[in-house]
């Protein structure tokens, strides 16, 4: 990508400025890197079609990019692009644009249909098997450390980074309140706790957490060597704690997310007090589970 030279001084900066911004909202690190690349490669496109301003990109002409990239050579394989390429690709030109927009700037719509670019489906866990991951976490310092994982990413309904991001003074024992400082879009909120999850959280800081802890690091999971725990280590953890309760489907911590969202709305929880738990910008993205809770009661009347 490096290879594609841009030379228009607009195009330059606005690859700069938008980097910039993906940083400072705390988009996902694979966006931070990617997005941007993605952006260089549009541009180059542009100059290429004696196109150098913003104002001049229309509708037909992002239509016509999306041409090119899905009749372009992969440069590393042999054959086409990918539709997963299509689709990311699709997602940074449309972060680009919402840059464009929330800096004041000069923007386009980036309304493209891809073929097969349909919506993923949700997968949640079902309460039992909710109750059977719980039941999963042994006793020793790793089970005590996973049961907390699961009331923060379940109970509390975070997003992945969101609990790799923690802290042990995030935590607010006295208040039954966890406070998540690095969410999406940098957007920081008080996430309550039950009962429960203070009582997993507080076996976790009083009896593991101190075991494994070494330099006064911070973080409130920390590995058997004392560092901060990766989300992939997490994301394994959760896979062992899979297999052990017999759950096959495929899942990753953020369907303990999408689970509690879902089973809160399942016992009557009103759209708006859901939107806050999970951090969502809008009530539109939560309105999601109330598909995902019909399909999710329908498949229950099946069984």
């Amino acid at each position: 990508m490096n290879s594609l030279i841009i030379k228009t001084p607009e195009y330059k900066n606005l690859e700069t400025r938008f980097a910039e911004w993906l940083k400072l909202l705390n988009f996902e690190p694979s966006t931070i890197k990617y997005a941007p690349r993605k952006a260089h490669e549009f541009f180059h496109w542009l100059e290429n079609h004696q196109i150098t301003e913003i104002a001049e990109i229309t509708k037909p002409i992002i239509e016509n990019y999306f041409y090119y990239l899905k009749t372009r050579q992969n440069k590393k394989k042999k054959g086409r692009l990918s539709k997963n390429y299509l689709r990311s690709h699709l997602t940074a030109i449309r972060k680009l644009s919402r840059f464009l927009r929330e800096t004041g700037r000069e923007s386009f719509e980036a309304d493209v249909h891809l073929p097969g670019n349909k919506k993923p489906t949700i997968n949640i866990f079902t309460k039992a098997e909710i109750n059977a991951l719980y039941k999963a976490c042994d006793n020793d310092l790793l089970g005590i450390r996973d049961k907390a994982m699961l009331s923060v990413y379940y109970g509390c309904g975070l997003r992945r980074t969101e609990g790799v991001n923690l802290d042990i003074n995030d935590v607010i024992f006295d208040k039954n309140m966890l406070f998540v400082k690095k969410g999406k879009n940098y957007k920081q909120r008080y996430v309550p706790m039950t009962e429960a999850i203070l009582e997993d959280l507080k076996n976790y800081t009083t009896y593991a957490r101190p075991m494994f802890l070494e330099n006064n690091n911070h973080a409130l999971f920390l590995s058997q060597k004392g560092s901060r725990l990766t989300s992939s280590s997490m994301a394994d953890r959760l896979q062992k704690l899979k297999e052990k309760a017999g759950i096959e489907k495929q899942a990753g911590l953020h369907t303990l997310r999408h689970s509690i969202a879902t089973h809160l709305l399942q016992s009557g929880m009103e759209l708006e007090k859901i939107k806050m738990l999970l951090g969502h910008g809008s009530l539109e993205t939560t309105q999601i589970y109330t598909h995902v809770s019909s399909e999710a009661l329908a498949k229950e009347d099946e069984s």
